[in-house]
């Protein structure tokens, strides 16, 4: 696992961006693996950014994100397809058919989750995946004690998350309690991951996340088991770490360079 420390939060969307914008590049037809939240919006917009400064296209790419709230339909705003509109696809060169999200509207969700599982299987699977941390340790919609060889499926929300995501509803009650999410061991199968968090609400999730034992009770543990795990956090994230010198010795401030 590769640990970046920035001085800022602005610095590590900047480092994700970029590395994310590098894949598009060397990629003829790279498949993406995309997430949500507040965290993501910075790295978002210096994708449009980036785009609209002719340095990346997303016309040949396929992307999968990692989940969505059962019940809410793709226009509904507060669902996922309605945010990545709004935070990416309008604004960038990806034709509509060539990005997906479960559907939180179907008939039936564990039908509709073991298709989405089936979709990214025919595409190849993931190619780089880009993750948020939650404070509890989740990644994806894979609570604590989720299987960490779990593929894609229907996951109950903990009253953390359904707390974490009430700001983006009009009431807390009306936050959903079951989403479709793409399982531990569905990330786990895709050829690079990145995962981005900041602030010190984060620190505790990230030293369980990168020091603590290999343990369902933190599903973002098991990135210590993949082959290309890279970690990027603020300052303030990185603030429970143990072995913090180590890794800023390796990457001062953050920076990728060759051994």
């Amino acid at each position: 696992m590769k640990v970046l420390i920035h001085p800022t939060p602005e610095a590590g969307a900047d480092c994700v961006a970029a590395l994310i914008a590098a894949r598009l590049r060397r990629r003829s037809a790279p498949v993406l693996g995309l997430a949500t939240g507040g965290t993501m919006e910075a790295v978002y917009a210096r994708l449009i950014a980036q785009h609209r400064a002719g340095r990346c296209s997303f016309a040949q790419t396929e992307t999968f994100n990692l989940d969505e709230y059962v019940g809410l339909a793709p226009d509904h705003p507060c669902s996922y397809w309605h945010y990545m509109r709004a935070q990416l696809f309008d604004h960038v060169d990806i034709a509509p058919g060539r990005y997906h999200l479960p559907r939180g509207d179907a008939p039936d969700p564990e039908a509709e989750a073991a298709r989405y599982e089936a979709a990214i299987l025919a595409a190849g699977d993931i190619g780089l995946q880009l993750l948020g941390l939650g404070a509890n340790g989740h990644i994806g919609f894979n609570e604590p004690t989720s299987s960490l060889s779990s593929l894609t499926r229907i996951k109950t929300l903990t009253r953390s998350t359904r707390e974490a995501n009430a700001r983006f509803f009009d009431r807390p009650e009306d936050v959903p309690r079951l989403a479709i999410t793409m399982g531990i061991g569905t990330i786990l199968r895709a050829e690079e991951v990145v995962l981005l968090a900041y602030g010190a609400g984060k620190a505790r999730a990230a030293a369980a996340m990168i020091e603590g034992p290999l343990s369902a009770a933190c599903p973002a543990s098991v990135l210590q088991m993949h082959r290309r795990a890279t970690v990027v956090l603020d300052e303030a994230a990185a603030a429970e770490l143990k072995l913090r010198d180590y890794y800023e010795d390796i990457h001062p401030e953050g920076r990728d360079r060759p051994i």
